[in-house]
């Protein structure tokens, strides 16, 4: 049976063993990460939370609606027993008729009727094969930039402040955006300072002239996978290859051993490019829309 949590009714303990021991989690579906990153989820859970899905669920104007959080990317079923496949159709049809409106990103692709589905690209790197092994599905060019980023001498620093990294991603990047807000870098950064002061993520990046701060990456690392969530550039970072130059080291790091390196997506043609380059797979994952809010509502919601 699939049962519809509150907030509060959540076992933390009950649900987060239940993702670590998921195959192909994700970060994102851990209680912590919800906690922060979309506070006040909700959740179907099966009984003994052997199967859980959650629910990034809110209100507002009296109307609920699902929506997926920024810097959250996806989320869907996560199973301990059962091929979540099997079971996605379940959960959908599980979903309270309360919620009018959901935009919701799932890992599982679902037979969905009444919804509307889109795939979207993700890409992930095995690291189980040797550094000169996982080298040699590199493209002509990426092996041309890690050279050119070698010879740049980079040097990588840890000492950057979620603050730092986030200020620089603004002023080189968010500006340009439409769509995050204030609160959500807020969320943002108080996910990094969890994460680096719970060892579950670390921020990496380069500084150049007068020790300024011209790239960073910020880090998910929990057992068996590393998550790209958060990267900010520079036009002197793209120059000098930093990119080509921090995937690369944490590969070498990482490799034969048993963990993914997920690069968390991209619709961006430049930005795709790059991250297939290390010869990771596509590994989509799917938006499903709904709308039944009333009319007029539902005419501002599209």
């Amino acid at each position: 049976m699939i049962f519809y949590h509150k907030n509060d009714e959540i076992d933390r303990d009950l649900w987060d063993n239940c993702i670590k021991n998921s195959p192909g989690f994700k970060p994102y579906a851990y209680s912590w990460y919800l906690d922060i990153m979309a506070p006040g989820w909700q959740a179907l859970i099966t009984d003994n939370y052997d199967s859980v899905f959650p629910l990034p669920g809110h209100s507002r104007f009296g109307i609920n609606y699902i929506a997926t959080p920024i810097f959250l990317q996806q989320m869907g079923v996560f199973s301990i027993k059962k091929p979540v496949t099997n079971q996605i159709n379940g959960f959908l049809g599980s979903i309270p008729d309360k919620f009018k409106l959901i935009d919701l990103c799932v890992g599982n692709k679902p037979d969905a009727p009444g919804f509307v589905l889109t795939e979207k690209d993700n890409f992930e790197l095995d690291l189980s094969l040797t550094y000169d092994d996982l080298g040699h599905n590199f493209t002509s060019d990426c092996r041309r930039n890690i050279q050119i980023s070698e010879k740049n001498k980079i040097e990588l620093t840890s000492e950057i402040s979620p603050e730092e990294l986030v200020t620089l991603f603004i002023l080189n990047t968010g500006e340009s955006l439409e769509g995050i807000k204030t609160h959500d870098y807020d969320r943002l950064q108080h996910l990094m300072n969890y994460c680096i002061s719970s060892a579950k993520g670390k921020i990496i990046g380069v500084r150049g002239a007068g020790k300024k701060l011209i790239s960073g990456v910020f880090r998910i690392q929990v057992p068996g996978s590393i998550t790209i969530l958060f990267t900010a550039n520079t036009t002197e970072s793209r120059n000098l290859r930093t990119g080509y130059f921090v995937i690369n080291e944490i590969i070498k790091e990482y490799a034969s051993s048993s963990t993914r390196l997920d690069f968390a997506g991209s619709s961006i043609p430049a930005i795709a490019s790059f991250m297939k380059s290390f010869g990771s797979l596509n590994v989509p994952y799917y938006r499903l829309y709904r709308n039944r809010l009333p009319w007029p509502v539902r005419f501002l919601k599209q």
